[in-house]
């Protein structure tokens, strides 16, 4: 699994361990507690100011990443969380004794340093150091520089070392933080609560997906980790809270892919007395506002084509029915037998199930032959009623619902809905649902929509999915810090 080869990662450590023998026999400490910095390197870069050699001291902590060995004089990068900062290091200032015990140290240990800023001939900013420390000793090499981590499983599994070798994983991974932290801010200044709510749930409702079980050993029963954030959440809307959201971790048992992680976070938002046209407002302007103010672009490229996606066009409205039409070639496809859906679906290169409803052979050729071809922002409208039993039906047309999805890069960012409110509607759809065998009746539920339930809109967000998009990345696993692995070892199923 190492990128780096058994024997050299052997006597290397071999080397690094006596090393630290070394050290802790000269009455050093190579695992300080107590060396705090007063800047990060970005911070520490923007104190310089031209002519200014003599600035105060600034005292800086970091991985060794580069070292430079000029002699009497060595040149170093460390790495921090805002990236890397030159230091120079001068046998004359530190003295013999303090300088041959810097020159021992490897790529990979942690050092504290301090000293004023200046400018190299070469105009790279630097702290001239007076005086450092070892701050964490590193007992194993790192990845070699150039070549990072070349095994696709090892970059997920030693995710520490992705993130200190790899600078565009850094970026990344950094990006997804400053993205989620936007659209707290973006809610926030809307006048929405953040709210948490049950990760244990005594029914798996909201969703229509195969959830994990675990057994309460104090309340001797199983509970199930949630697969949605949407019933508690309307709960509240009916306890007064009028704008709501969560941004949360949901669990579903099913299979792994480019856009799926079994553990994955969802940002689900309600605000009461809007609608699905609500949703589609905040929506667009949430990440429009992201794009502005976090990537300070709105044009991305887009991974799988190689093409730009411009948010700041046009957003494209089209009906579910029109794009499945379109697809198939048949006006008439909604007045089709199932035979007749399924042969035709076949002719497309889809695999149709045989205990499947006309519904679904409708949604496979949606989700396989149409998604993928929508980059650019379309909103999706007027999905068939069968598929999500929790939204209003539409009034023009009863076998739709007022919902939308966000499709952008082929892939569905964002559903939302106008919300089902009327408690005897909404307990004929859980009903019709469960007795296919795909969802338990959250009773409770029903019982809260009884005491009355505002119109509301509400929207879920796939935070992974949403920053895939937004950071250029190839697949789920590369925007999650430490996405789902087999245990190192463990046979396949």
């Amino acid at each position: 699994m190492s990128d780096i080869p058994n024997e050299i990662t052997h006597d290397q450590y071999a080397v690094r361990l006596k090393k630290l023998q070394d050290l802790r026999a000269a009455g050093c400490d190579p695992f300080r507690a107590d060396f705090e910095p007063t800047h990060f390197s970005a911070e520490a870069l923007k104190l310089y100011v031209d002519g200014q050699d003599n600035a105060v001291p600034v005292r800086v902590a970091g991985r060794l990443l580069v070292m430079r060995d000029m002699g009497k004089s060595h040149f170093v990068k460390i790495l921090d969380q805002q990236g890397f900062i030159q230091l120079y290091l001068k046998k004359d200032a530190l003295g013999d004794e303090v300088y041959a015990a810097f020159k021992k140290l490897d790529l990979g240990d942690i050092i504290g340093a301090e000293g004023p800023l200046f400018k190299t001939k070469t105009g790279e900013i630097t702290v001239r150091v007076q005086h450092y420390v070892l701050v964490a000793k590193a007992l194993r090499p790192l990845p070699e520089k150039w070549h990072g981590l070349t095994d696709p499983e090892q970059v997920y599994r030693q995710r520490y070392l992705d993130i200190i070798v790899n600078e565009e994983s850094r970026r990344r991974l950094l990006l997804r933080s400053r993205i989620v932290s936007a659209i707290r801010r973006f809610l926030e200044d809307r006048r929405f609560i953040e709210v948490e709510t049950p990760i244990l749930q005594s029914v798996a409702g909201g969703a229509a997906a195969k959830p994990f079980t675990t057994h309460h050993q104090a309340l001797g029963c199983d509970f199930f980790l949630r697969i949605s954030l949407e019933l508690h959440l309307k709960r509240l809307l009916v306890g007064g809270w009028d704008r709501v959201f969560e941004i949360g971790r949901n669990f579903r048992n099913e299979g792994l892919s480019r856009k799926h992680n079994p553990e994955f976070t969802m940002l689900e938002v309600y605000q009461a007395y809007s609608d699905h046209r609500g949703m589609m407002i905040l929506i667009k302007d949430m990440i429009t506002t992201l794009c502005r103010d976090v990537l300070g672009t709105f044009e991305i490229k887009h991974a799988a084509s190689g093409g730009v996606i411009n948010f700041a066009g046009g957003w494209r409205e089209v009906k579910y029915k029109d794009l499945v039409i379109a697809e198939t070639g048949d006006p008439q496809w909604f007045d089709r037998g199932r035979a007749e859906k399924t042969a035709a679906a076949e002719k497309l290169g889809l695999k149709i199930e045989p205990n499947w409803e006309d519904f679904e052979i409708t949604q496979e050729i949606f989700s396989k032959r149409v998604e993928p071809k929508l980059v650019q922002p379309t909103f999706v409208l007027n999905l068939p009623r069968e598929l999500c039993p929790l939204a209003k039906i539409n009034r023009e047309d009863p076998s739709t619902l007022d919902v939308f999805e966000l499709i952008i890069g082929g892939m569905e960012i964002a559903p939302a809905y106008s919300e089902q409110n009327d408690p005897f509607v909404q307990r004929e759809m859980f009903e019709h649902q469960a007795g296919g065998g795909k969802q338990n009746i959250d009773h409770d539920f029903l019982l809260a929509l009884e005491h009355g339930m505002p119109p509301a809109g509400g929207m879920g967000v796939g935070i992974d999915r949403l920053c895939i998009l937004l950071t250029g990345a190839e697949s789920i696993r590369d925007v999650i810090l430490f996405p789902q692995l087999r245990p190192a070892g463990a046979p396949a199923p």
